[in-house]
């Protein structure tokens, strides 16, 4: 199932605007509370009506506001699970997902399908206070999938979960994705999740989507500073750009010359940019200062997070203060405990330069 959405409208203190599309993929909405981001999938489900635009599920506009169509919800081959899941506590889990299918022989084989795909096909006759939130969670999806919905839409469905239940729904959701061929939209703000879940993502700020695009470019290659904020860049710094070509940018960050990866917009020798590079990118190195891209820094702070570490950098002469993130083995490998001056290397291909916006 496909979606186009290109819609525009006045929400509360901000004015929305947005358009991406869904290709058969899992396209995950991310941002901070209020971005717009459960805003989005109400116009899709119909719950909420634009002021303008285009709404097209499958090869059916659902919405147009040139033309005057806006279907209702049980018209748009949706299916819609939010975060408190909305399950109706007098019914059982089957009678939970059968709601809202037409009456006839095919519904009960409908509803047992789902809960055996699902894996709660013996907890049918159970009320939903009865069940753990993991198989709470099954319900929800299963309603949602009952009338045959192939497009999927995901309001933050798993943040009242533990994490391990939580690692495992995701995982579930990802095997839906390609034996019923949906495609899904799901919002969260938990860059973890928006990274195992998403082909695609869309960053949005007070209403505003920012960055459309594949997950790895938008992680790696954030259109400005405060995309590169929201997805958790921990490294954002000013420079100068000294020159450019189509193999590579030379900008200069607190009087040290880095080379970076190429911009994808060209611009003037002297103009004044933003360079960012993700704190697992920064590499520790012991010896000498040496080669491009190098410098010396010391340990200022350090924080442990279990599987991490997290280091401020304070450099000894020319260069930037940093963050940089390390795993626990190479921790240990490398004696960081013990040792606070290191040499620094920003490898050009992590550096990714951008026009300044704020």
């Amino acid at each position: 199932m496909t979606l186009d959405f290109d819609v525009r409208a006045t929400v509360g203190p901000f004015a929305y605007e947005a358009a991406f599309s869904a290709r058969d993929e899992v396209v995950v909405l991310f941002g901070h509370s209020g971005a717009g981001k459960s805003v989005t999938l109400q116009f899709i489900a119909g719950l909420m009506k634009p002021a303008t635009g285009r709404i097209v599920i499958g090869d059916r506009a659902v919405f147009d506001s040139d033309r005057g169509v806006d279907l209702p919800p049980q018209e748009r081959q949706t299916g819609y699970v939010v975060q408190e899941l909305a399950l109706f506590p007098q019914m059982t889990a089957a009678q939970n997902i059968a709601f809202g299918l037409s009456r006839g022989p095919r519904r009960q084989q409908r509803v047992q399908q789902l809960m055996d795909g699902l894996g709660i096909g013996e907890l049918g006759d159970r009320r939903p206070a009865t069940l753990s939130g993991g198989q709470r969670q099954r319900v929800a999806l299963a309603r949602a999938l009952a009338r045959d919905s192939r497009l999927l839409l995901l309001d933050e469905p798993f943040s009242a979960l533990d994490e391990s239940l939580r690692t495992t729904l995701r995982r579930e959701l990802l095997r839906l994705r390609t034996t019923l061929g949906l495609s899904i939209v799901f919002v969260t703000h938990d860059l973890r999740e928006a990274h195992l879940l998403a082909d695609r993502i869309a960053v949005f700020d007070d209403g505003r989507l920012l960055q459309f695009d594949s997950r790895e470019t938008v992680f790696r290659r954030p259109v400005s500073r405060r995309v590169a904020r929201l997805t958790g860049v921990g490294n954002v710094c000013e420079g100068v750009l000294r020159a450019s070509s189509a193999g590579y940018v030379d900008v200069e960050v607190d009087g040290l010359p880095l080379r970076c990866a190429p911009m994808a917009r060209q611009l003037a020798p002297g103009s004044v940019v933003d360079v960012a590079i993700r704190s697992e990118r920064v590499v520790l190195r012991r010896g000498e200062q040496g080669g491009p891209n190098t410098f010396s820094a010391t340990v200022a702070e350090e924080f442990a997070y279990g599987s991490t570490h997290t280091l401020h950098l304070q450099p000894a002469g020319p260069g930037p203060s940093l963050e940089a993130e390390i795993a626990a083995r190479p921790y240990e490998v490398l004696d960081v405990a013990h040792r606070r001056h290191w040499t620094i290397e920003l490898p050009p291909e992590d550096l990714h330069v951008m026009p300044r916006s704020e």
